[in-house]
């Protein structure tokens, strides 16, 4: 059985190779994402524990409830540390935000890792956590020294004047020297700026004060015999752990996001995977269809049901063994690709650009999962066209003509997908229609029924589908156009599987389209709608807040109204957990728009505070009342609420409680503002931008924005998942394209003598060419009408079930981005029917229409 399998594969090799390239892909997809992920895990560990091994005990302080103020670190600590048996060294270590711009003005370095340090020298002048490439560690107040990459980036040398902009102020300092480091410092495509040990401390800290303290071992010291000399003399609020213990967190926080992007890649594959279902179980229906009477004959020669059933098992085995090993060896090589392209997320220190970060890791689980899918895939497809194949008597298959069965309203498969649809779309519409904390797994059940039976109605839709275009055809194209639509739905169950193919793609571009449509445009609204502000001061991208003064600085500015948005953390009004933004009540007003509902704004003058509509619903509170105030540092008091106003859970700008500025400053002495709304005299402008730019002191750790600014960096991220997604989704598209060219080039074959008679009757060559392409777009059409309104159902009911905790969402059809959807999936269509209609213009009359 399998020598007469293996000579079956060989004699069929033309038309498996469109199913075998269709299970490559899948394999390749799923394969790569998973050598990929695996050799990011082993790079982001690599890296994230990169110079560990150095530190054999730090010293900091404990996190403390509240977001109160940490213990101190300071000089005395730093000497008491050292002097312990077995302490070779320590150093105290200070870190921030600090932003580097090139000579253009623009930041250097990836943004979440921009960050700054000290240099601190040992007794030999040098400091072990940095390697210097050129000049030395900086000796001034005046004086950095930048890494390697970062200054190669802006194109620095030592000697040069580099602007670096803090939370606190901006600066223009000397560059005293290059250096490498490790992943303890640098993260990776970051920014490291280093400063003298004074100028750290009051750029980050406060004078005197360190974030952490690093011991090193002296030869022969035991780790855990130094931690137990370390514990005694730490201040009340501080701890220490090993190097070794630091390496394992941070371990686990740097395979995160590569998980996630395994994740991602291995469900796109799954996609892709389960659109090749459809190629595969098409292309053997066609197949085992054609050879009915060959397997017949093999019955009534004495092989039994069973036997004929394994040897085409073990074709579809065999097939799908080869596309297998082909797609895991195409997989490692997509996955090298994939390193070199996104080589800035694990370039190792001082690595050149591009050069991969860690060798690609191809572990046995990988292998089996890849070959197992690969190989289970084409016979999980093949085992429904085997089996209607075997349940044909050997005396009919070998009397009867090549027979269709065509989809008909009556039949159980029809009757089952239209109970799915109706059942499916009247749950995730009872969903919709109701709320509940239910709501989104009854609209989530509904519409993965409804999508299922309407994939199984494809089949009947062709029929009432092609029917509504003939018209048009027989306009543009009569003859042509006619015979285009009578061959599509010759066989609706394989132009249905076709379509299907397609559709899903269709369904999940479109569904992702409307999604991050309507998720724009919300963010819009939830954004630009509070803001009318002119500008926006918030820190650049990396930075987290900034120093209360900066807003002290827009007091230059003649004619201009200034807010800060100043979190207090910590508080407990009447026993609920609360952050208090304090404002300027005399500016904000004019700053942001409060809906108000009850009460009134002005009240924030005289001590009261405006609570958000959603905060005091869930609290139970009410305009006049009166609120017990709980600190995390004990502090007490108490405030009353002045104010109601409509806002939004998720908008970044609206605060759920809003308070005078001098009521937070009465327990709060440093809140953190993380930003400042600003209204000029004449508008916003150029002059306006320049002016707030200079009075910040042209602080690059400073983005200034107007609302064309906001709009874009809110929406920016939504593309850019987008744009990846989309990217991904192609994948799809071209297996669902490999299923048009592979349903057609089988029907030419099976169409032979047809096409040689139509041929002989005066059809030229285009004319046969024409038609198989007016086929091709119309299972394109099918394919992409259904995906589109399958799609646009999806994003609603995901949609609807985001109503209930996002405010202000509501459905946006982006008609632009479907119609593109659209023609891109007629245009892989035609472009799919090239080789199938070169084919049949090729048929040769005489032989095609003498053929049996």
């Amino acid at each position: 059985m399998f020598r007469t399998a293996l000579r079956n594969v060989l004699a069929h090799k033309a038309r498996l190779l469109m199913t075998a390239f269709a299970v490559m892909l899948g394999v390749t997809f799923i394969s790569g994402s998973l050598v990929y992920g695996d050799s990011l895990n082993r790079a982001a560990t690599a890296k994230a524990t990169d110079g560990y091994e150095r530190i054999a005990v730090n010293v900091a302080p404990e996190a403390v409830p509240g977001g109160g103020r940490p213990a101190a670190l300071d000089a005395r600590t730093v000497a008491t540390l050292a002097g312990l048996p077995g302490v070779a060294a320590a150093a105290g270590r200070v870190d921030g935000f600090a932003a580097v711009a090139g000579r253009d003005g623009r930041l250097l370095g990836h943004g979440p890792s921009r960050q700054g340090g000290n240099f601190a020298p040992g007794a030999d002048g040098t400091d072990p956590a940095y390697r210097f490439t050129q000049g030395s560690g900086p000796t001034g107040d005046h004086t950095i020294a930048l890494d390697e990459a970062t200054a190669a980036q802006g194109g620095y040398r030592v000697g040069d004047t580099v602007r670096v902009g803090t939370n606190k102020s901006a600066g223009s300092y000397t560059l005293s020297g290059t250096f490498r480091t490790d992943g303890t410092k640098l993260p990776a495509g970051g920014s490291l700026t280093l400063f003298t040990d004074a100028t750290a401390q009051r750029l980050f800290l406060e004078p005197g004060r360190y974030r952490n303290i690093e011991l090193t071992a002296g030869p022969g010291t035991d780790v855990t015999e130094l931690l137990g000399r370390v514990a005694p003399v730490l201040p009340k609020g501080t701890g220490a752990v090993t190097g070794a213990q630091l390496a394992r967190i941070q371990a686990n926080l740097a395979t995160t996001d590569s998980d996630t992007m395994s994740q991602i890649l291995v469900g796109f594959a799954a996609v892709a995977l389960f659109v090749a279902t459809f190629l595969i179980s098409n292309t053997f229906t066609m197949l085992v269809t054609r050879r009915t009477r060959e397997l017949a004959l093999m019955r009534a020669v004495g092989a039994t049901r069973e036997q004929v059933r394994r040897i085409l098992l073990t074709e579809s085995l065999l097939v799908g063994v080869i596309a297998s090993a082909a797609g895991l060896a195409a997989g490692t090589g997509a996955a090298s690709l994939l390193q070199m392209l996104f080589a800035p997320a694990g370039t190792t220190v001082g690595a050149t650009a591009g050069a991969p970060a860690a060798p690609l890791v191809l572990t046995p689980a990988t292998v089996v999962i890849s070959m197992l899918v690969g190989t289970a895939l084409p016979v999980i497809s093949a085992w429904l066209p085997i089996r209607r194949a075997m349940a044909v008597p050997p005396v009919a298959a070998l009397s009867a003509a090549e027979h269709t069965a065509p989809a008909r309203a009556g039949s159980l498969r029809t009757g089952l997908a239209t109970a799915l649809t109706l059942t499916g779309t009247a749950t995730a519409a009872y969903g919709a229609l109701t709320s509940g904390k239910d709501s989104r797994q009854v609209i989530g059940i509904g519409a993965a029924l409804a999508l299922t039976g309407a994939i199984g109605l494809i089949p009947l839709l062709s029929r009432p589908f092609v029917a509504l275009l003939r018209p048009l055809l027989r306009r543009l194209h009569p003859v042509h156009g006619d015979l285009a639509a009578r061959n599509t739905v010759r066989d609706p169950r394989r132009t249905g599987a076709t379509a299907a193919a397609l559709a899903i793609a269709l369904t999940l571009a479109s569904g992702l389209s409307v999604l991050g449509a309507s998720a724009a445009r919300y963010l819009d609204r939830a954004t630009t709608h509070a803001f009318t502000a002119d500008y926006l001061v918030k820190p650049a991208e990396g930075g987290e807040r900034m120093d209360p003064a900066t807003a002290e600085a827009l007091g230059k500015l003649p004619g201009a109204a200034y807010s800060p948005l100043s979190q207090s953390t910590g508080y407990r009004l009447a026993g609920t957990s609360s952050v208090l933004t304090g404002v300027d009540p005399a500016t904000i007003g004019r700053l942001l728009r409060y809906d108000v509902v009850e009460g009134s704004l002005d009240s924030l003058a005289e001590g009261r505070i405006a609570v958000a509509d959603f905060k005091a619903r869930a609290a139970g509170w009410h305009v006049g009342q009166t609120l017990p105030l709980q600190r995390h540092d004990d502090r007490h008091g108490s405030v009353t609420i002045g104010a109601v106003y409509r806002a939004d859970e998720q908008s970044d700008l609206m605060p759920s409680i809003t308070a005078p500025g001098s009521l937070v400053a009465r327990y709060d002495s440093a809140p953190a503002t993380h930003a400042i709304l600003v209204a000029t005299d004449g508008g916003p402008g150029r002059a306006a931008l320049a002016g707030i730019t200079r009075a910040l002191g042209d602080n690059p750790a400073l983005a200034v924005l107007d609302r064309a600014g906001i709009r874009a960096q809110d929406s920016s991220g939504i593309g850019d998942q987008l744009n990846v997604f989309y990217a991904l989704l192609g994948m799809a598209l071209v297996i669902a394209a490999l299923g048009i060219a592979n349903t057609l080039a089988m029907s030419v074959l099976e169409r032979r003598k047809e096409i040689g008679t139509l041929r002989a009757l005066g059809l030229d060559r285009a004319g046969v060419t024409r038609m198989i392409r007016l086929e091709a777009l119309l299972v394109g059409a099918l394919g992409a009408t259904v995906g589109t309104v399958m799609g646009v159902f999806l994003g609603w009911a995901l949609g609807r079930t985001l109503q209930e905790s996002v405010v202000g969402y509501e459905l946006v059809l982006p008609w632009g981005r479907l119609a593109l959807a659209v023609l891109i999936a007629l245009a892989g269509a035609l472009l799919a029917s090239l080789w199938p209609a070169r084919r049949a213009a090729r048929v040769d009359i005489p032989a095609a229409t003498t053929a049996q």
